[in-house]
């Protein structure tokens, strides 16, 4: 699970930084491919961060679930122990970095 928190962390380091070169050159604003490459971006933000909300789902749900009866019995015999692992951002994920040339 670190390797996809890591994955997911570098994406959105990468999104920031591009957003930023796209701030200091207004001409490939405008530029339709980029425009379109804008979208597939803004597109993919937004399945990671379902994914991230579903996976958390996933674990609440989990947690809830073997600390409940008879979930309880069923992981207490086998060993199902509660899972701390929240895919979270990293400190300052929503701020875009400072690029500079």
């Amino acid at each position: 699970m670190p390797e996809k928190t890591e994955a997911a962390n570098q994406l959105e380091g990468a999104l920031g930084r591009l957003m930023v070169i796209v701030e200091r050159y207004p001409e490939l604003k405008s530029n339709q491919n980029f425009l379109a490459l804008q979208d597939e971006l803004a597109g993919t933000e937004n399945r990671v961060a379902v994914e991230r909300r579903r996976y958390n789902e996933a674990v609440r749900q989990y947690n809830t679930a073997i600390r409940s009866f008879p979930g309880s019995l069923v992981a207490g015999l086998f060993g199902f122990g509660k899972r701390d692992v929240y895919f979270q951002a990293e400190q300052g994920a929503q701020k875009a970095p400072k690029v500079e040339f």
